[in-house]
């Protein structure tokens, strides 16, 4: 298979979706790479690094997509790269979906294959696509929160690990999935006083033994919500369902509880937020105040460490992009996990989480791809 990876142009977004192991991973394997020129360059791979691994350099991301047939990438496509997309394309990379009726709309229209990194599921339910990346933005949301804490930043002036004589800041981190687990340890490394929310008991009793009492746990209620967030410096939201847009845990009302110039970090923004008062932001701007709440909401967090976050993304991306370039049919119906990736096919949504979010009709992942094989 010819195989394309452009340079990502979502704002700030400096990782790229394959390395140079990738490359000739994928190169021994009897696959062309076509890598577009400068594509790795904000993670610190030069062009000569591919070539030594087989690929081919192209100018452009018009060039890379007319001469793929997958085009692997980090981020959402954005308007000028959905332009590109063909019925032969299959697209391999996160969508984000849910809260992006416009971009479903255009996936459709284009005909192309598209494949989320995100709904992918291993064989004991987890999102091993997902997981590198919620760990890389759940150890920044508490360094982001933590800077946004700051007085010149317009934070409330607390040093979240305190000193000898003046008491830790206070955290409080919504979702104790791998996000939250994630936040909940830089914090309690910088001395902070933590408490991490979830509504699954069983989850609880891990982040308890994983934690040893360092990190406190509770059951999330409405209740138990409003009260932590009376007595918080900084609150990470780290929520996830699945596909779906994310449930919003702290309403615009309930800002009035915290304290001023408290601080939100929004990691499910990417998923439309689980703050009312969320909005997407940029590294470039990346917080505003809502009622005296600063808001941190940037939609591509792990962009902004993209050494660390593209090597941490390709280890888990590669085996499933090897897998689709042998055969994506093949590749899809042996295995229901990966099946689950399948959010597009054929002008046909395949996702049931984004259709109820966005009210479309939408077709089985595998009798989707029963239609598509049987038409061609």
């Amino acid at each position: 298979m010819k195989i394309g990876v452009p340079t990502e142009v979502k704002v700030h977004e400096y990782r790229v979706a394959m390395t140079p192991a990738g490359v000739r991973e994928l190169t021994d394997r009897g696959h062309e790479v076509a890598i577009q020129a400068g594509a790795g360059l904000g993670s610190g791979i030069d062009d000569d690094a591919y070539v030594a691994q087989g690929a081919r350099i192209l100018p452009d991301a018009a060039a890379v997509f007319a001469a793929a047939e997958m085009i692997v990438k980090v981020k959402e496509p954005q308007p000028r790269e959905v332009a590109m997309l063909e019925p032969r394309h299959v697209l391999f990379t996160y969508l984000h979906l849910a809260p992006d009726a416009e971009l479903t709309q255009g996936l459709l229209e284009s005909g192309a294959t598209c494949v989320a990194y995100e709904t992918i599921v291993d064989a004991a339910g987890r999102l091993p696509l997902l997981a590198p990346m919620s760990e890389v933005a759940g150890r920044l949301a508490t360094q982001a929160g933590a800077f946004m804490l700051g007085r010149p930043a317009g934070g409330s002036g607390v040093l979240l690990g305190g000193v000898p004589g003046v008491s830790a800041g206070k955290v409080l981190v919504i979702g104790g999935g791998i996000v939250g687990a994630n936040a909940a340890r830089m914090a309690a490394g910088l001395g902070a006083e933590v408490t991490v929310l979830d509504r699954s008991i069983d989850r609880l009793r891990e982040l308890d033994d994983l934690f040893a009492g360092r990190v406190q746990t509770g059951y999330s209620t409405t209740l138990e919500v409003e009260a932590r967030l009376a007595e918080s410096d900084l609150v990470i939201g780290a929520v996830l369902v699945k596909g779906a847009k994310a449930p919003h845990v702290v309403s615009r009302e309930q800002l009035a509880l915290m304290k001023p110039r408290s601080v939100l970090v929004d990691v499910a923004i990417d998923q439309g937020g689980c703050f009312e008062t969320s909005h997407p932001t940029t590294h470039a701007d990346p917080v505003y105040e809502v009622d005296g709440i600063s808001h941190y909401c940037v939609a591509n967090m792990p962009g902004a460490v993209p050494v660390t976050s593209t090597k941490a993304l390709t280890n888990a991306t590669l085996p499933y992009a090897a897998k689709l370039a042998d055969g994506v049919e093949a590749a899809l119906t042996a295995d229901p996990g990966f099946l689950a990736g399948l959010n597009v096919i054929d002008g046909r949504l395949t996702d049931a989480a984004v259709a109820a979010d966005q009210g479309r009709e939408w077709t089985d992942p595998a009798e989707a791809l029963n239609r598509t094989a049987a038409v061609n």
